[in-house]
């Protein structure tokens, strides 16, 4: 039999055994391990399948696997392969920003654009017609602000609410103060105000629990979760920041958060 067609055949096979373990991608390597036949019969073999719609390629030597349900899409949820991508790379990493909000029943969040955190060195953005995978770098951080997330491909770490809330401001700060007021306004029903407390003494960008303190507290009528941040500052050199990036630093200053209210808060809710 054609060798190229035997390894097909045998590929298709191999997928629907990864699938039945619950996995939703494999890397190249795999399939060289799998498969003791030449790199251009499988390559050949992957290209058909791709062209067929049933695995797409993420990044070089990662394809996702496209079932039935996600055919007409052409591309299958994040969460189901971000794990195996982010172990094919040995990367530590979480999910976080808006893809956390969205998995805490936060909306406005466009499904195939996704948010990572993880470690250093940088990785590029991975973005094609059917998905936008975006990577901020983070030093390091608690596990303790970290949530294990079910999905129908295992578990996958995902910031906390109050942890979320927090690295809006500082790695999506540019994208307008009230997408990102949308937003921690949904999260506030998920946050507790001692678990916020507990996350903030660990978060080292005091600028951050400013912007989220003062939303919480005057725009959000949220005083157990506000006060809970007020008690963190008031440990912490405080100095004087604008509400919104990118405008002028003039307004009403607020003296509790030092901050200079240069915007006005609309919430699309």
């Amino acid at each position: 039999m054609n060798e190229r067609l035997t390894t097909y055949n045998y590929l298709e096979d191999y997928l629907n055994k990864i699938l039945s373990k619950g996995r939703h991608a494999f890397t190249l390597n795999e399939v060289k391990n799998a498969f003791p036949i030449s790199e251009k019969a499988i390559a050949q073999s992957i290209y058909r399948l791709t062209a067929k719609k049933k695995i797409a390629q993420i990044r070089k030597g990662f394809y996702a696997i496209i079932t039935p349900e996600y055919s007409l899409q052409g591309m299958v949820p994040v969460h189901l392969f971000i794990d195996d991508l982010m172990k094919s790379l040995d990367r530590n990493y979480y999910v976080g920003l808006f893809s956390a909000a969205a998995l805490h029943g936060a909306a406005h969040q466009q499904p195939m654009e996704y948010f990572v955190i993880t470690e250093n060195p940088p990785l590029r953005t991975i973005k094609n017609q059917k998905l936008k995978l975006n990577f901020f770098v983070k030093k390091d951080w608690q596990e303790k602000d970290i949530i294990q997330k079910k999905t129908e491909a295992g578990y996958i770490p995902v910031s906390s609410p109050e942890l979320t809330a927090l690295d809006l401001f500082v790695y999506l700060d540019k994208i307008g103060i009230n997408r990102i007021a949308t937003i921690i306004s949904e999260l506030a029903e998920e946050m507790n105000a001692s678990r916020l407390a507990d996350t903030a003494q660990r978060y080292p960008q005091t600028s951050a629990i400013q912007k989220l303190g003062y939303l919480l507290d005057k725009e959000m009528d949220q005083p157990e979760l506000a006060n809970a941040l007020l008690r963190e500052l008031k440990m912490r050199r405080v100095r004087n920041i604008p509400l919104a990036t990118g405008k002028q630093d003039i307004g009403i200053k607020d003296e509790i958060w030092r901050i200079s209210v240069n915007t006005t808060i609309d919430m699309d809710i």
